[in-house]
């Protein structure tokens, strides 16, 4: 009997700061209880080139690997069932990142998130765009591109601010499949509508920016304090209070059964006292977080074994990373003079398929076309919106066939009659070689 492939997830968490009860709910959480599922295949990292991006204190980035390593240990992570390592731990990344690099626009990057924001910032200053922006926040898309397609992840779990950098790591592959062959596996963004999004202590987002983070393995006692400094408003006890906007009450919904949380909103709306409230979330959250604490210090306190425990997670990694590097330097070109293949021979091959480009146009729209061996146009696209709207078409023309260029007319510019034997042809010709890639 086959056994079903197992679904790689991959995931990683910048070394910048203190964990955070808004990083256990958010990301280290889920990652535990996703690599508890027998189907999954995980690969967790700390991302702490990334670090470099956003941190110049040495001392904070080693700290931050340190503290971020024990959290997801002492959260439950099995790393005997898991791939865990530290990113500068893994050479073949910034060495993919390099190839990626090659095959990417540089007008692919200038619409990134990240970029597009200090831009902003600088012109709205009436300063230089690109004052205080370093070429590492530029190529950061590129980075976490070849953190994702080095282990051919399925699926990667983010935020809806980071569904682009899954999106651009998808054309870096695309990019480099079309030109060199099919090496890479597009990855897939996984956003979860069911992960909170924890206020902090003032009700904006808890991070470390803004300072107003309950630090995940604070002592108990500094955790009641800090969840006592909670903003809430002025109602009196006995006056009845909203849930809606209440940072206390998003909080502890993050750590409640559905009944649990039902109770609080019965005591709000009864009245329950503010003091009283932030008792009942200290103690919730104790007690799921009180049980780890032991080990998280253990491993503080031991850092050596830490260090082991991430160099094993490098070494399986790297049974992986260092023949895949090793497949795309021979198939860029970086090879032995005498393994007797050219790299120009290789590219002549290539070029004697029919083959599908796609593209982006002035209008921001994206298409494609399909041309033979000689680079005759056979089929031409309209505008899609997406590359992915416009990838998914191309995939069921590749495996579907003339079969369903019927129902696609609206998708296609129309073709003339006498190029559909031809389309037929050639259409014929890129299955039988994708399949032959297959075996």
């Amino acid at each position: 009997m086959t056994s079903t492939p197992r679904t790689r997830v991959l995931t990683g968490i910048t070394t910048t700061g203190t964990p955070h009860l808004g990083n256990y709910v958010g990301a280290i959480r889920p990652t535990v209880q996703a690599s508890r599922n027998a189907n999954t295949d995980g690969f967790y990292f700390l991302a702490d080139y990334h670090a470099l991006i956003k941190c110049d204190d040495p001392a904070r980035i080693q700290r931050s690997t340190l503290e971020i390593a024990a959290s997801w240990i002492a959260s439950g992570l099995d790393t005997d069932k898991v791939t865990f390592y530290r990113q500068s731990d893994i050479p073949e990344i910034p060495e993919l990142t390099w190839f990626l690099t090659c095959v990417t626009g540089k007008g692919v990057l200038n619409r990134a998130h990240a970029y597009k924001a200090a831009v902003d910032k600088n012109n709205a200053a009436g300063h230089d765009p690109d004052s205080d922006v370093t070429a590492g926040l530029f190529m950061y898309p590129v980075l976490m591109g070849a953190d994702i397609l080095m282990f051919k992840a399925h699926k990667v779990p983010v935020g809806r601010d980071q569904i682009q950098h899954i999106e651009m790591a998808r054309d870096m592959a695309s990019s480099f499949n079309h030109l060199y062959g099919e090496h890479f596996v597009l990855p897939e963004a996984v956003v979860e509508a069911s992960v909170a999004l924890l206020p902090g202590l003032d009700g904006r987002k808890m991070s470390k920016s803004y300072d107003n983070t309950i630090p995940l393995f604070a002592p108990a006692a500094q955790m009641r304090k800090q969840i006592a400094s909670i903003v809430t408003d002025s109602k009196a006890p006995g006056e009845a209070k909203s849930t809606e906007g209440s940072a206390l009450f998003q909080i502890y919904q993050a750590f409640a059964s559905a009944e649990e949380t039902a109770a609080l909103a019965k005591a709000y709306a009864e009245g329950i006292a503010w003091g009283d409230a932030k008792q009942v979330l200290f103690e919730r959250i104790d007690r799921e977080i009180a049980p780890m604490r032991e080990q998280y210090q253990e491993l503080i306190n031991n850092p050596a074994k830490l260090d082991q425990i991430l160099l094993a997670g490098a070494d399986k990694a790297r049974q992986m990373a260092t023949p895949f590097i090793k497949e795309l330097r021979h198939a860029v070109g970086l090879r032995a003079l005498s393994s007797g293949t050219s790299a120009s021979g290789a590219k002549e091959s290539k070029v004697a398929l029919p083959s599908f480009k796609q593209y982006r146009e002035k209008d921001g729209q994206f298409y494609f076309k399909m041309v033979d061996a000689q680079g005759q146009l056979l089929l031409q696209s309209k505008g899609f919106a997406s590359p992915k709207e416009a990838g998914q078409t191309i995939v069921r023309l590749q495996t579907e066939g003339l079969a369903c260029i019927a129902e696609m007319l609206h998708l296609l510019e129309p073709t003339s009659a006498h190029l559909l034997p031809s389309v037929e042809h050639n259409l014929g010709v890129i299955q039988a070689a994708n399949n032959n890639a297959r075996k």
